[in-house]
């Protein structure tokens, strides 16, 4: 059975799927209004908030500043390639960004499977939770998130990575 909600974000609604569990859910998505290739509720998913109270607590937690890693179960998914790459992007610090390039290094990725390692953090079903927004351009540029790349920057800035912009 699969479960689902809303919860209000300053980066708009996020839908939360997940599977039931005796003490809660276990979060198989996160996702955000337009974010590219996001699942859509589906008929047989039931709507049920009451699964997801810690859940929708932490990410409270963490838009208001008092949490800067989340402690959730998660349901695997993805290939083994990409739950490497998951698990990587997981242990990406707080208020720190890294780049792909530096990634691919770290987990011993050649140089030209630098875009095989794009493509699986752009395939992150788990999005503000398992942090992709933390990988940038080796130039600093803010390349694809699947939010989009202003919700990238808002991220990074609130995380405290990026300095605010003055207009």
């Amino acid at each position: 059975m699969t479960v689902h909600t809303t919860v209000s974000s300053p980066l708009g609604e996020l839908l939360l799927v997940g599977e039931p569990t005796s003490d809660g859910v276990s979060l198989t998505s996160l996702s955000m209004p337009g974010q590219r290739n996001a699942p859509t509720v589906q008929g047989s998913w039931m709507h049920d908030p009451d699964r997801f109270p810690e859940i929708a607590r932490q990410l409270a937690a963490y838009f208001a500043g008092e949490l800067t890693r989340f402690d959730m179960e998660f349901t695997p998914g993805g290939t083994d390639f990409q739950r490497r790459v998951w698990s990587a992007l997981e242990e990406i610090p707080y208020g720190t960004s890294t780049t792909y390039g530096a990634l691919a290094e770290r987990l011993g990725i050649e140089r030209g499977r630098v875009q095989a390692l794009g493509a699986a953090i752009g395939a992150n079903p788990l999005l503000l939770v398992r942090p992709c927004h933390r990988v940038i351009g080796a130039d600093g540029s803010m390349r694809g998130y699947a939010g989009g790349v202003r919700r990238k920057v808002e991220l990074l800035t609130h995380e405290g990575a990026l300095q605010p912009t003055l207009v």
